[in-house]
């Protein structure tokens, strides 16, 4: 999992086996260490819910999405789009969340998915 981070947006890219993983039921977690024992890591997992969860650790958090929303976008992939939330946070902020699916590891994964357009001719 890639983690990008700036001001108050978070973009989390997965491959397409921890895709996998996460649609079996498994967290996705990446771990960065500064030397000795501590550090600072993030988690992503799934829920039955609408909206996505963080839970913060300080030196760990969690990101939890909705299962239903990373499906959707699993059926469509390979695909640039990703999926977009607003997290409200407890001092009236807002996280900017971006979850994608790396687009390269899918198209070697899945093969290239032609889109076609209906002409109106």
């Amino acid at each position: 999992m890639k983690v990008q981070l700036r001001d108050q947006s978070v973009r989390l890219r997965l491959d397409e086996a921890e895709l996998a993983r996460l649609l079996a039921g498994e967290s996705v977690e990446n771990m960065t260490r500064f030397g000795g024992i501590e550090g600072w890591g993030m988690a992503v997992s799934l829920h039955g819910g609408e909206q996505p969860v963080l839970l913060d650790g300080g030196t760990f958090c969690r990101l939890v999405l909705p299962r239903l929303a990373v499906e959707a976008l699993a059926a469509r992939l390979p695909c640039r789009e990703g999926l977009p939330f607003d997290i409200a946070l407890e001092d009236g902020s807002q996280l900017q969340l971006q979850f994608d699916v790396d687009v390269r590891d899918s198209v070697r994964q899945r093969g290239v998915t032609r889109r076609t357009t209906a002409s109106p001719v």
